[in-house]
């Protein structure tokens, strides 16, 4: 662990920058950016073609290293961020941190969701509201359910099992790992965040939680909870898809990869003769006899058992950090 001396030395060789997508935020930006440590060498804002034109209240602050950038049309949260951390990286930046406009995340934690970073323990960071329970409480009770459903669908689609807050979007990222992405790939809306996770475990990047609480005031969330519901489970099932492709039968092969090679075609096909048979004997008035049953029930255990294995594996295979 690095002393607190060698953390603020650690700062200072360290360009760091933040970016802020601002999207109808315009009662709290102004605070927002001023309440950022001194350490920030760019602010980086940008105006995802606010109909409030958030960016005009920065005017009446003085600071040479803040940076505006106008997109316009909308663009989503998704896509003011690409554009953030594409100026980021052509300064030469080497740790980006993602702030919200909207007042949530305290910026005091900032050193804190970098640390990480600076040690060298982690790729990329995120903030988990989750540690603190007088701020869990404060969280609306729609919104914390939602986000621990989310949080789980997201855990197995990105395979990062061991992070308990992967919506939050109180971020840090260090450069080599910004690089890796390819950016305009990315979705470009809320999901955001989930398909960033998806990428950087392809990539193999470690990536860390950091206790951090959530603030909720007086902001109101532009993420519609119907929307949501109804267009994550598909994206990140696809993400699972793609993740899976890549990380057991593109650039490694192993038991996982046997397992679901054997699982998936057992459970898929024991559970078709299943209904085949049922419907048989549904049509004929006819009950299955125990071996017809046995064929239909035995494959799909054997099939949950090895899909259980995989899952395991997965858990197991989490991006960690090599220790010397």
């Amino acid at each position: 662990m690095m002393s607190i001396k060698g953390r603020k030395l650690s700062m200072k060789q360290k360009r760091i920058a933040v970016v802020i997508p601002a999207y109808k935020v315009r009662s709290h930006l102004e605070n927002v950016v001023r309440k950022l440590p001194e350490f920030i060498d760019e602010v980086i804002v940008v105006d995802d073609a606010c109909p409030e034109k958030s960016y005009e209240v920065l005017d009446v602050i003085d600071i040479k290293k803040l940076i505006i950038i106008n997109h316009k049309i909308n663009m989503g949260v998704g896509g003011a961020l690409i554009s953030g951390y594409k100026k980021a990286l052509s300064l030469g930046t080497d740790i980006v941190v993602k702030v919200d406009g909207d007042g949530q995340m305290d910026a005091s934690y900032i050193s804190l969701l970098i640390e990480p970073i600076l040690d060298g323990n982690a790729d990329y960071t995120k903030g988990n509201r989750f540690y603190d329970f007088n701020a869990l409480k404060q969280m609306p009770k729609m919104r914390l359910f939602g986000n621990s459903a989310l949080s789980f669908l997201v855990k197995m689609s990105s395979g990062y099992w061991n992070i308990m807050d992967p919506t939050n979007g109180f971020t840090a990222i260090n450069k080599k790992s910004l690089r890796d992405l390819d950016l305009d790939s990315l979705s470009k809306r809320y999901f955001f965040e989930s398909d960033m996770l998806i990428n950087l475990n392809i990539e193999s990047a470690v990536v860390v939680d950091v206790a951090i609480p959530a603030k909720y005031g007086d902001e109101e969330s532009s993420l519609s909870i119907t929307k949501t519901l109804f267009s994550f489970p598909q994206k990140l099932l696809r993400g699972l898809c793609k993740r899976v492709f890549y990380k057991y039968f593109v650039y490694d092969f192993n038991m996982a990869s046997v397992y679901m090679i054997l699982g998936f075609p057992m459970v898929l096909g024991g559970t078709g003769f299943g209904l085949y048979r049922w419907i048989i004997g549904a049509v004929q008035d006819e009950a299955n006899s125990a071996g017809t049953v046995m064929l239909s029930v035995l494959p799909i255990i054997l099939g949950v058992q090895f899909l259980l294995q995989a899952i395991s594996i997965d858990i197991d295979s989490i991006p960690k950090k090599k220790q010397n």
